[in-house]
């Protein structure tokens, strides 16, 4: 696993780069010509490129109406129904309670979609996208908690001006608190909710770092801002040797503790309630674990984050975090563009790329930060950092 580069670009590129700006700029010049356009669709060469990008704009611009059709199926319990048998047309618009010619609409543009596929008979059953929607109840707990940011952007440019205004925001208290303690007073409600909704859509992100890490070489884990402690609960199913430790909000963790007791867990764990920008974390864990925390949070108070948790580990002491990470700038991918926008929406958290944590860490004082390679990034990546020795 090769350490990560968290060096600054050479200076002297700086005269390539503007090379390539101005090969950037005659590109984007001759590709707005309209005589392109009409000779790239009448050439059987070219004619692929031409539609493809066409195909690529309206897919941009109907994206909201596919959102939306995912949406519906999951508030018809479309996909639960059809996950028991195919039905038709007459037949799901009677238990739907929805005209038929308006739920027509909404089965065609699902097909249209892969969520559903054309049966037998004239019956609608799953389509490829919606086998695993109808399978896993994260995945339809996240569809419908999306709603929150299709409202807070109907207005997209007023969204930017003041994104803390809206439905998202209030769903995360915590996460666009004026201060700390604002967010370690967050009422037992919100805090109910938002956990339960971090339980239901952690399935995934929980498989890609219980796949990839390397527990077994540890005998104690403290996991910071643990939650409902399912992380944890998971954890102990498979390495029966390790202490586990939990760190949340007192309240939070009263949910981690019923969550636990329900299951019977029986693993040797360790309830520390208190808050990481107050409150020191407890000692004794050779591995700490940081899953889905950091992005919630500016920068300032990631750097007390890692501070706190520097200084809780021994020497050689190891550091796992794991969260939905930007793609490096030359690098970025479509779903950056939705993780930037969530973020923006739920507080004064962003998206970094591997990059900028691994030197936010560094400057902890943090040594040999990797990025591991796992199957599924768009759930997660994991950055692995170690406390330097004497």
């Amino acid at each position: 696993m090769p350490n990560l580069d968290i060096a600054n670009s050479p200076s002297g590129l700086a005269s390539t780069h503007d090379w390539m700006d101005g090969v950037h700029r005659k590109v984007e010049q001759w590709m707005a010509q309209p005589w392109l356009y009409r000779l790239a669709l009448s050439n059987p060469l070219t004619r692929w490129f031409a539609q493809r990008r066409t195909r690529q704009i309206f897919d941009l611009m109907s994206g909201f109406v596919y959102s939306q059709v995912l949406l519906s199926c999951v508030r018809l319990k479309l996909f639960a129904q059809l996950q028991k048998a195919p039905a038709t047309l007459e037949e799901l618009a009677s238990r739907c309670h929805m005209p038929e010619a308006a739920l027509q609409r909404l089965l065609l543009s699902a097909v249209s979609l892969k969520l559903l596929e054309r049966r037998s008979h004239q019956r609608y059953g799953l389509g490829p996208l919606g086998m695993p929607i109808a399978a896993h109840e994260g995945i339809r707990a996240m569809i419908e908690h999306n709603s929150l940011l299709y409202r807070d952007l109907a207005e997209p440019t007023t969204f930017l001006q003041d994104a803390w205004s809206g439905q998202m925001a209030a769903y995360w208290p915590y996460a666009h608190a004026a201060t700390p303690q604002q967010a370690k007073e967050a009422d037992a409600a919100h805090v109910d909710r938002y956990s339960a909704l971090m339980a239901a859509s952690q399935t995934f992100v929980l498989q890609e770092v219980l796949d990839t890490f390397p527990f077994g070489q540890y005998r104690c884990v403290l996991d910071v801002g643990a939650g409902k402690g399912r992380f944890m609960a998971e954890l102990a199913g498979r390495e029966k040797q390790l202490r586990l430790q939990l760190f949340d909000l007192p309240q939070v963790l009263a949910l981690a503790r019923h969550n636990h007791a329900a299951l019977g867990l029986q693993a040797e764990v360790e309830y520390h309630p208190g808050s990481f920008f107050d409150d020191a974390l407890p000692q004794g864990a050779d591995l700490v674990t940081l899953i889905r925390v950091a992005h919630d949070h500016p920068d300032d108070q990631v750097r007390t984050i890692f501070q706190k948790i520097f200084d809780a580990l021994p020497v050689g002491g190891t550091l796992l975090l794991a969260e939905p990470m930007a793609q490096e700038p030359l690098e970025a991918q479509a779903g950056d563009a939705y993780f930037h926008f969530y973020l923006l929406a739920m507080g004064a958290g962003r998206l970094r790329t591997p990059t900028e944590l691994s030197r936010m860490l560094a400057d902890t004082g943090f040594v040999h930060v990797e990025l591991l390679p796992n199957a599924m990034p768009i759930h997660t990546r994991l950055l692995v950092a170690r406390k330097p020795g004497c």
